[in-house]
């Protein structure tokens, strides 16, 4: 790293937080709710604040959610209370700690950027990365950003070299594993999905781009029913109906129909089930309502 750039990185990690109230507000909260207290020192070492402004902060807080903490003089700290509930919804769910500490441990987020403290210890089961070259997502993000046209130079598993290819993108998606961009193939005359890993190089491209609005299948939204495996004997459902919040032994998931095959296979759906139970927890309820949606051809993407 050269002195100018160690320099720049320095400074960022030691300016200040430039967050209003509000959010120093989220973050008591959610500090009292996953780590059950908090001091001024977690406060102005966060955001960079004089301890003057801390006790304002808590002070306001106390004013609007005073059942929500006391103050611990041996511990010299403030702890949540009995009766705690979030004052903002979102810090009182489990999927924003969870998402929290995913970030954290995987470096999305640094440490000083996240509203945790302590994290427990954390194990994350590897998997292959996906090299997305720079020049690549720019040249993409640019195209979107300016409805305009690109020529890609593309490897697809189909072909032994890569071919150029004229897209007009508007979306990325991410399948649970690989990054896409959702555009419409001048080539190939439809709306296809495209891994951006494999794109080797983006230019652009006197074509007339095509409208995002054109993607039927990208705007369209349908409803997916899973429930439990009706094979599996009851102990056992009650379980996955649990693992996935259903209610009524079933629940609805919205997603759109040209994400739906992403879907479908990563739940093992995207077939009849025929595996065992065990190994097949959940099944497809409405798989009749969804068929239109399941044939091949519709909602493919560009292998």
């Amino acid at each position: 790293m050269s002195a100018d750039a160690l320099q720049a990185t320095t400074a960022l990690k030691s300016a200040p937080t430039p967050w209003g109230q509000d959010r120093r507000l989220e973050f008591i909260d959610f500090r009292l709710r996953w780590e059950g207290h908090l001091n001024r020192a977690d406060l102005t070492g966060f955001f960079g604040i004089s301890v003057p402004q801390a006790s304002l902060d808590l002070a306001k807080y106390i004013e609007l959610a005073p059942k929500n903490l006391a103050y611990d003089r041996s511990a010299r700290r403030y702890v949540a209370g009995a009766d705690f509930v979030s004052l903002y919804p979102t810090t009182g769910r489990p999927s924003k700690y969870l998402n929290e500490l995913l970030a954290t441990v995987t470096g999305v987020l640094a440490p000083g950027s996240s509203l945790l403290g302590w994290t427990p210890p954390t194990g994350l089961v590897p998997t292959p990365g996906r090299q997305v070259a720079v020049a690549v997502l720019g040249g993409l993000l640019k195209s979107i950003r300016d409805g305009s046209c690109v020529e890609v130079v593309y490897q697809s598993m189909s072909r032994v070299e890569p071919t150029t290819r004229c897209l007009s993108p508007h979306a990325v998606a991410h399948d649970g594993f690989r990054w896409h961009v959702r555009a419409f193939c001048h080539t190939r005359e439809r709306f296809l999905d495209f891994v951006i890993a494999r794109i080797l190089e983006v230019g652009g491209s006197p074509e007339m781009s095509r409208p995002a609005d054109e993607d039927v299948e990208w705007h369209n939204l349908v409803k997916v029913v899973l429930t439990a495996n009706p094979a599996l004997p009851k102990p056992h459902r009650r379980s996955v109906e649990l693992d996935y919040g259903m209610s009524n032994g079933e629940v609805v998931i919205e997603c759109r129909q040209a994400l739906l095959f992403y879907l479908l296979q990563h739940l093992r759906l995207d077939a009849e089930y025929s595996a065992r139970p065990e190994a097949q927890q959940v099944v497809l309820k409405n798989r009749r309502a969804l068929a239109a949606y399941l044939r091949p051809g519709l909602g493919d993407s560009e292998a």
